[in-house]
């Protein structure tokens, strides 16, 4: 192995208490999705204050409102979550053990069902309210990223999703036998930081492209536009970054090292990047259509 990193001294758990035969803990994880989702709230907020940012200067909803969205949004995070990975990831599993659908706690979330969980939620609420839906997904869409790049961070903090063996000196040498088995002779395996690379592309990156957007270009004045650019952009960074993820072990096997969800002769995609495919598609249509339909404004 050449130059590598050793995986830094840290725990899951940012604190941990005992209160008699039972013990709570705040983990990383969860902390990451509690300060994402006030991020959101307070992005979402600060877009509504500005009329002029909007449509007709009309901000498609009321703080309050968005309030209330919020509880919508994390219940479907939370089952859409759980539920993609269920029937994108290991099906066959729990048809067998349907209660371990219920256990959250174990872990098994997949970003592409709470994406869908979100969007039936949105829809479902915007729906009963009369709130127009493409201005809802604007608003949600660009107050995403800050939340995906700290659930990242906090996946490499508690050094899961690990990417596949790498000799370039920033990989990472990740504690735990499933991390060290890399098939080498001696030596240490050091890996990909692939939660890093995805923090960087569909967080950071990608927050602050939709944030100038927004502020600077003026694209909450074309519907759907903010979504087209998050959905193609996480879409992208995602397929990209598949290339350096630990294979999905639900799909390797000997005649399939890579964990390719779909293959011929040893090429093809992960389940990761044909999830992706869709939603690059969608995001360049909304793109295309809010383009199209400011175009014609124009030359009305």
């Amino acid at each position: 192995m050449r130059a590598a990193i050793n995986f830094p001294d840290l725990s899951p758990e940012l604190f941990s208490f005992s209160v008699g035969a039972m013990e709570f803990a705040l983990r990383w994880y969860a902390l990451a999705y509690i300060a994402g989702i006030l991020i959101a709230w307070k992005l979402g907020a600060m877009a509504l204050r500005r009329p002029a940012l909007w449509p007709a200067t009309t901000p498609p909803m009321t703080p309050k409102q968005l309030e209330d969205l919020l509880f919508y949004i994390v219940l479907g995070v939370i089952l859409g979550g759980r539920l993609g990975f269920v029937l994108f990831y290991q099906p066959a599993y729990y048809l067998q053990h349907p209660l371990e659908i219920l256990m959250v706690w174990q872990g098994g979330m997949a970003f592409h069902g709470g994406l869908l969980g979100v969007i039936a939620a949105a829809w479902l609420y915007t729906a009963r309210q009369g709130i127009a839906k493409l201005g809802a997904a604007d608003l949600i869409a660009h107050a995403v990223p800050p939340g995906l790049m700290l659930g990242r961070l906090a996946n490499f903090i508690n050094a899961e999703l690990w990417g596949r063996p790498t000799d370039l000196p920033w990989g990472v040498v990740f504690p735990g036998l499933a991390a060290q088995s890399c098939g080498q002779v001696e030596g240490l395996c050091a890996r990909h930081p692939s939660q890093l690379y995805e923090a960087a592309l569909e967080g950071l990156l990608l927050g602050l492209f939709l944030l100038w957007l927004v502020y600077r270009r003026g694209a909450l004045r074309a519907p759907g536009r903010v979504l087209g650019v998050f959905l193609t952009g996480y879409g992208l960074a995602r397929f990209v970054v598949e290339f350096a993820r630990q294979p999905d072990a639900q799909f390797a096997s000997p005649d399939n090292p890579l964990g390719l969800a779909w293959h011929i002769d040893g090429w093809g995609l992960t389940m990761g990047q044909l999830l992706s495919l869709p939603m690059i598609a969608l995001g360049l249509w909304f793109v295309l259509r809010a383009r199209t339909r400011a175009r014609d404004k124009v030359s009305a």
